[in-house]
């Protein structure tokens, strides 16, 4: 398709977009445009608050300031800005079919709006990753909780990578060329019709990191479902200081026994080894007694293995939910936009893409909501900021871990 007024190829912005005819708004009529507008500006301004939101919930609660939410953080810092920069730049061309604002800022927006959707799907893979160390390898991932350089480093490799993978193509495709194919009322990237540079970026930007969220989460569930059968020694944590009961899981289980039979073998051994130097600890000796004490042990190891085989099981249902919005909002856009690079642009309706690229951002206003209805802590820190009367009637002295 081409424009029927200027008679020239005509590509949108919006995260890797191929569209090669004008905005379809521009054919509505005036009861439409402001609709439509009213649907966009409403999308700017839920996008933005509810990532501010989330913002505001790091810094205000410093429950929340733990390695994974980092991710969380650096994930709604890059939807922020899609609702608070690209949107916003986007809507009067969608309704107009005409870029006002000069090659300049067009550049400067083509950039901004590759990098943001990009890193939030880099974002998202982290999240699925650190998620999956977290179920997987407990043990090892706690042991590096306080370990700040580790998450910041990731981060910063994220914006690194997502803008390595489009914006020197934006910056420099034209020197390369030696023309412009973009007109001069247009803002569109210049590899809009270059349909192998398209399927590779995509297959980075989307399709490996579907496939990878994809296996962690395989592998979280069947991790789970593997200890709720036989037990696991991940299923304890490493206390601060040394502990009795954290020894015990690093004691062997023999072949076919059950957790509670685990802990009551795992005690007995710990209790036989380590019984003199439990009784010199202790200042009145005669008053212990050995069963007792072997009691405390066993449901100390019982109620930690249940404890976090269910902040596990919460772990894997709320990242399913975020990866499914993911892979709902993104791969109709992905598959049109190979699609359509192939043919030039004339076997998608104009509607239909125009559609799927509004998904992505949609995406992006989706994403608050997810945290506060898969983690506590965020609930928790959402409702101190909205309703502190009903967070302090609401408050308990322990909160659930996510």
């Amino acid at each position: 398709m081409h424009n029927s007024t200027a008679g020239t190829p005509h590509v949108t912005g919006t995260c890797n977009e191929t569209l090669s005819t004008p905005p379809p708004s521009s054919k509505f009529s005036l009861g439409v445009l402001v609709l439509l507008a009213f649907l966009m500006v409403l999308l700017a301004l839920v996008t933005i608050l509810g990532n501010v939101l989330v913002i505001l919930a790091f810094i205000m609660n410093r429950n929340l300031r733990h390695r994974s939410n980092y991710y969380f953080l650096n994930l709604a810092i890059s939807d922020f800005a899609v609702g608070a920069f690209c949107i916003p730049l986007y809507i009067p061309y969608a309704l107009t079919g005409t870029w006002h604002l000069g090659r300049g800022l067009c550049k400067l927006w083509l950039v901004v709006d590759y990098l943001l959707c990009t890193a939030s799907v880099f974002n998202i893979v982290l999240i699925s990753y650190d998620r999956f160390l977290s179920v997987t390898k407990a043990v090892s991932y706690r042991t590096q909780q306080g370990i700040t350089s580790s998450p910041v480093i990731k981060m910063v490799a994220i914006w690194v990578f997502a803008f390595l993978l489009y914006c020197p193509a934006i910056l420099f495709w034209e020197h390369v060329a030696g023309h412009s194919v973009v007109a001069v009322d247009q803002c569109h990237a210049e590899f809009f019709h270059n349909w192998y540079f398209l399927l590779c970026t995509s297959t980075l930007e989307f399709f490996v990191p579907l496939v990878s969220v994809t296996y962690f989460n395989v592998h979280i569930f069947h991790n789970i479902q593997r200890r709720q059968r036989h037990g696991s020694a991940q299923d304890c944590e490493a206390p601060k200081g040394s502990s009795l009961s954290w020894r015990l899981c690093l004691l062997p289980r023999p072949r076919g026994s059950s957790p509670s039979a685990e802990a009551e073998e795992s005690v007995s051994s710990l209790m036989r080894s380590m019984r003199p130097a439990v009784m010199a600890s202790c200042p009145s000796p005669t008053n212990i007694s050995p069963t007792a004490l072997k009691k405390d042990f066993s449901f100390s190891f019982r109620s930690r293995t249940g404890s976090k085989l269910q902040r596990d099981k919460k772990t894997a249902k709320s990242l399913a939910i975020i990866v499914c919005v993911f892979a709902i909002c993104w791969a109709p856009y992905t598959l049109l936009m190979i699609i359509r690079g192939a043919c030039q642009g004339t076997c998608v309706h104009n509607s239909v893409y125009e559609i799927s690229f509004w998904l992505l951002w949609t995406n992006s206003s989706l994403n608050p909501f997810l945290y506060s209805l898969c983690h506590v802590k965020f609930r928790m820190a959402f409702m101190k900021i909205l309703c502190p009367k009903k967070f302090a009637t609401l408050r308990s002295p322990s909160t659930p871990s996510f």
